[in-house]
C-alpha cells in the first residue's frame, strides 16, 4: 500500500460517507409515511461493482449489514444484464436476501462511462404490503404467504423507464398506497442522487484510480477489525438469552451463541437456538449477520471505515432450520424481535471477555403496535414504534430517550400522530426505579398511553417481560416490560406481550405500554451517593429506592452520610 495517500484515502473515505448521508437525509425528508418519515426505518449505502459496502448512511446498524448478501442475489441473477437507468427492487427474504416483507430494497446500478462502477443501495421499512393484518406483521401468521406481496429480485426501471405494471401491482396490494408508493420514489430520488455524487468522485480520480483507493479502504477496515480482535484472549466464549415467547400461554425461545476467538477472527455459531416457530418472529440470516456485526464493531475503540472489509475477520453460522435461519416458508414478519435478542446474546458472550466494552441489556428492540380501518374517509394504517433504553456500561449509566445501540430509530411526535390517526396521546413519560441498579444504572424505562378514538383491531409485538434485560458484573435486572389494555368501564387486562390473534379496542379504551428498564452494571451499593441524589432531584429514582436498591439514604435534599454508612454497612 505504499502508493497509496493516507490523506487522499481519508478523502475519499468522507466523499462517500457523505454520499450515503446524503441519501439518508433525502429519504427522510422525502418520505410520505411516518414509519420513514419520523421513525426513520430506513437504511442507506453505497456498494463497489463487485456489491461490496463502501459508504453507510448513519442509520439503521441491524439493516445496514444486509446489503452484501442481497448484493449477492444481483449479481447471480443479472450478471452483466445491467444497464444506465435501471433500478432493482425486492422484499423477498428467501429469494433475495431481504429481512422481511416490510422491507423493501431499492438498487440502483450507476456506470461510469458505461462501466458499471458501483451500485446506490436503499432499504426502507413500507407502511404496509398487504396481508392479514394492516401494517403487514401479524405474530399469528404461520407461513410468508400470509403476510403479504413478495417481490422478487426484479427491474423497477429499465434503462431509465419505469415498470408500469410492477408498479400498479404493488399498489393494488398495498392498504396505503400513496405512502407505499411516495416511500418508494424516495428511495428512487436518494439512489439518483448517489449516482452523481459517486460519478462525480470517478471524473476527479479516475475508475482506476478510486477502484485503487476503494480496495485500500476495505484492506483498512479489515486491518483495523483485527487489531481489535487480537486484543482478547483466545477462547470460546458461550451465552443464552430468551425471548418470552407467544401467546397466551408463552414458551420461553432460546437465542444461544458460542462466540470462538482465534487469534484476529472471531466465529459466531448459533448451534442450540431453537428451531423455527409456527409464528412470525422468525429471523431470516440477513438480519443475525446484521447484529452480529453490529455488536463486534461495538468493541472497537478505533473510528473502522463503515466498508465491507471490516466484516472479513467475522463469520456467522446457525443451523438452517433454527429461528436465525428459518427455511421457506416460515413467517417472519416480527423478525426484529430476534435480531435485537442476538445482539444482547452476543453482548453477554463478549461480557466474559471485554467487560469494559460490553453493553448490559436494553429494552428489547422496538415495541410494535400495528392497527389499521378507515378515518377521514380513507384507509389507514397505524404503525406505533416505540424505542426508548439502553443499558448501561462500565462507565455510563445506559441512555434513556433513543432507541437501543443495535437500532436508530426515533419514536413518533405526539402532534403528528394525533393529526394523521384516529388515536390520542394521554400520557409519555418515564418512569423512575425502573433501571436496573448498579454503580452505572440502566436507562429508565418509558410509558406511552394511546387512547383509541373509534374501534379498532391491533396487533402487539413486544418483549422482555418474563426475561427482563439482564444486568452485568453485579448489575440488577431492569424493569420488565406491560402490555395493559384498559377499558373505558376502568376494567384492566394484561395483554400477552406477543399475542397470537389481533386485539380489539373499543373507542375510549386506552392502551398502556411499559417498555423495560435497561440492565445495571457493577455493585449498586459502590454508586457514588451524589449520583443518587442525583437521580432523585431528577424523578430518575425515588427516596425509597435510594434507600432499597443504592444504600443511600436522602434526608431533605441532601445525602444523610451516616445513615448511608449505616445501610451500606449493613447489606
Amino acid at each position: 500500500m505504499s502508493e497509496i495517500d493516507p490523506i487522499t484515502l481519508e478523502v475519499i473515505r468522507n466523499g462517500l460517507a457523505s454520499i450515503a448521508d446524503e441519501m439518508a437525509l433525502i429519504v427522510m425528508r422525502s418520505a410520505y409515511s411516518p414509519v420513514v418519515r419520523d421513525i426513520m426505518d430506513y437504511s442507506t449505502g453505497l456498494c463497489d461493482p463487485q456489491g461490496r459496502i463502501i459508504a453507510q448512511g448513519l442509520t439503521l446498524p441491524i439493516q445496514l449489514c444486509s446489503f452484501p448478501r442481497v448484493m449477492r442475489f444481483v449479481a447471480d441473477k443479472f450478471g452483466d444484464d445491467l444497464h444506465p437507468g435501471d433500478i432493482l427492487v425486492t422484499n423477498d427474504p428467501y429469494g433475495s436476501g431481504g429481512q422481511h416483507l416490510p422491507d423493501i430494497y431499492v438498487l440502483k446500478p450507476i456506470f461510469h462511462r458505461d462501466v458499471l462502477a458501483g451500485f446506490a443501495a436503499t432499504v426502507a421499512h413500507h407502511s404496509d404490503v398487504g396481508g392479514i393484518v394492516p401494517g403487514s406483521v401479524a405474530i399469528y401468521a404461520t407461513e410468508i404467504q400470509q403476510e403479504g406481496l413478495r417481490i422478487p429480485l426484479l427491474k423497477l426501471y429499465n434503462k431509465g423507464e419505469p415498470d408500469a405494471a410492477l408498479f400498479a401491482l404493488i399498489e393494488a396490494n398495498t392498504r396505503a398506497p400513496i405512502e407505499v408508493l411516495g416511500d418508494l420514489r424516495a428511495q428512487v430520488a436518494a439512489c439518483t442522487t448517489a449516482e452523481a455524487g459517486l460519478q462525480a468522485l470517478y471524473h476527479r480520480y479516475g475508475r482506476e484510480g478510486l477502484g485503487t483507493y476503494i480496495e485500500a479502504l476495505h484492506d483498512y477496515a479489515e486491518a483495523m477489525m483485527r487489531d481489535t480482535i487480537r486484543e482478547l484472549p483466545d477462547g470460546v466464549y458461550i451465552a443464552e438469552d430468551y425471548l418470552d415467547g407467544v401467546g397466551d400461554t408463552p414458551e420461553p425461545v432460546l437465542i444461544r451463541v458460542t462466540l470462538t476467538v482465534t487469534g484476529d477472527t472471531i466465529d459466531i455459531d448459533f448451534t442450540g437456538t431453537s428451531p423455527q416457530v409456527a409464528a412470525s418472529i422468525n429471523c431470516p440470516i440477513s438480519l443475525p449477520e446484521s447484529a452480529a456485526f453490529t455488536a463486534i464493531r461495538c468493541l472497537s475503540l478505533q473510528d473502522i471505515p463503515n466498508c465491507e472489509g471490516y466484516m472479513r475477520p467475522i463469520t456467522v453460522r446457525a443451523p438452517e432450520g433454527c429461528l436465525v435461519n428459518p427455511r421457506f416458508p416460515a413467517a417472519c414478519g416480527a423478525r426484529g424481535v430476534v435480531g435485537y435478542r442476538v445482539f444482547d446474546a452476543i453482548m453477554q458472550a463478549l461480557a466474559q471477555v471485554v467487560p469494559d466494552r460490553a453493553i448490559a441489556g436494553s429494552e428489547g428492540g422496538p415495541y410494535l403496535l400495528s392497527g389499521g380501518g378507515s378515518y377521514n374517509g380513507r384507509q389507514f394504517v397505524l404503525n406505533e414504534m416505540l424505542v426508548g433504553t439502553w443499558g448501561a456500561r462500565a462507565t455510563s449509566d445506559g441512555i434513556e430517550g433513543i432507541s437501543n445501540p443495535a437500532a436508530n430509530l426515533s419514536n413518533q411526535p405526539i402532534e403528528l400522530i394525533e393529526t394523521e390517526m384516529p388515536v390520542e396521546i394521554t400520557s409519555y413519560a418515564m418512569l423512575a426505579d425502573s433501571g436496573g441498579a448498579g454503580e452505572f444504572r440502566g436507562g429508565l424505562s418509558f410509558v406511552r398511553e394511546i387512547r383509541f378514538l373509534q374501534d379498532m383491531r391491533f396487533t402487539l409485538r413486544g418483549d422482555r417481560r418474563d426475561h427482563p434485560p439482564y444486568g452485568l458484573e453485579g448489575g440488577a435486572t431492569g424493569s420488565p416490560s406491560q402490555h395493559l389494555l384498559i377499558r373505558t368501564d376502568g376494567t384492566e387486562t394484561m395483554l400477552p406481550t406477543m399475542p397470537m390473534v389481533s386485539c380489539r379496542a373499543n373507542a375510549g379504551d386506552i392502551f398502556r405500554l411499559v417498555g423495560a428498564g435497561g440492565g445495571g452494571f457493577g455493585d449498586a451499593f459502590k454508586r457514588d451517593a451524589w449520583r443518587v441524589l442525583e437521580d432523585v432531584r431528577e424523578g430518575k429514582v425515588s427516596i425509597v429506592g435510594a434507600r432499597r436498591d443504592y444504600g443511600v439514604a436522602i434526608s431533605g435534599d441532601a445525602v444523610d452520610a451516616a445513615a448511608t454508612d449505616v445501610l451500606r454497612a449493613l447489606r
